[in-house]
């Protein structure tokens, strides 16, 4: 069994918020994740939460109320840190790219690979690590992100429809093949090899598979970074491939947390529906 160190631990509505870390062998360093555990005796589903650009674990524990209704559906909430971290690990003066900016993906060139793992880290290590420490529905899992996140919840889900039952989205990067937020990032991780972006492009990916349950994602008309989501090419290729989806946009939000506040009981109910 992984071994886990408890970091922190509040008491919050009917349940205990934890910050945990542990030695991840697939990014060769230290990794943090949060986790929130509502008060059962019995096994619960869990919800994956991957956030954005420049966060860490805490942001979104902090900032989004997730607690509340996490534990008023029962369901357990478990969000990692958007990247490895630490003194030996890669980093860039960009704030888009290296530590806090891992788009969830597997680097290949040399200067990233050995530690930016985490599409691996997410799918294979942490699943793991969290199926076996706590009490969880290993076959009730679902994903979602906001940002980033939604980019890598929409990659993960599509590719993992066996291990991920549920999925949904707050403003994701669509097409970060297109996009300013990843094009410098995927440059770096990746090479140039366009194929290998495709691999974690929501775009590309959904033009030839389609999820089993319907998506939910929620987007903000006021978004500062809007024209860099993509999300009207998203909802093309959906209908093209007849993708059941509830994209909903939502006047006079932008792109932070009060937008995420203000959605996230209805992405936790979507998965709850879905994962019960």
């Amino acid at each position: 069994m992984t071994k886990i160190k408890i970091l922190e631990k509040s008491r919050n509505f009917d349940g205990y918020q934890l910050v945990c870390s542990h030695t991840s062998k697939v990014n060769s360093c230290e990794m943090k994740f949060s986790i929130y555990l509502p008060d059962s005796k019995k096994k619960l589903p869990v919800l994956y939460f991957l956030s954005g650009l420049t966060c860490t674990e805490q942001n979104f524990i902090q900032k989004s109320g997730a607690q509340k209704y996490a534990s008023k559906y029962k369901i357990i909430v478990v969000g990692p840190d958007t990247s490895p971290r630490g003194a030996n690990v890669p980093n860039h003066p960009d704030s888009f790219i290296g530590q806090g900016a891992s788009f969830y993906l597997n680097a290949t060139t040399k200067k990233w690979k050995k530690n930016y793992q985490m599409y691996d880290y997410l799918i294979h290590e942490l699943t793991e690590t969290i199926n076996k420490n706590f009490n969880v529905k290993q076959n009730n899992q679902g994903i979602m992100g906001h940002s980033m996140g939604g980019l890598g919840a929409l990659v993960c889900g599509i590719k993992n429809k066996k291990k991920f039952k549920s999925l949904s989205a707050l403003a994701p990067i669509c097409s970060p093949s297109q996009s300013n937020f990843s094009i410098n990032a995927f440059n770096k991780y990746l090479g140039t090899n366009k194929k290998i972006w495709e691999s974690y492009d929501p775009c590309k990916l959904f033009k030839k598979n389609t999820f089993p349950s319907k998506i939910l994602i929620d987007q903000g008309l006021k978004d500062a970074f809007i024209n860099d989501l993509y999300f009207q090419d998203f909802i093309k290729i959906c209908k093209t491939n007849y993708q059941k989806i509830n994209f909903r946009l939502r006047k006079n939000h932008d792109h932070g947390y009060y937008f995420i506040s203000s959605f996230i009981e209805d992405h936790i109910l979507h998965h709850s529906n879905i994962l019960k």
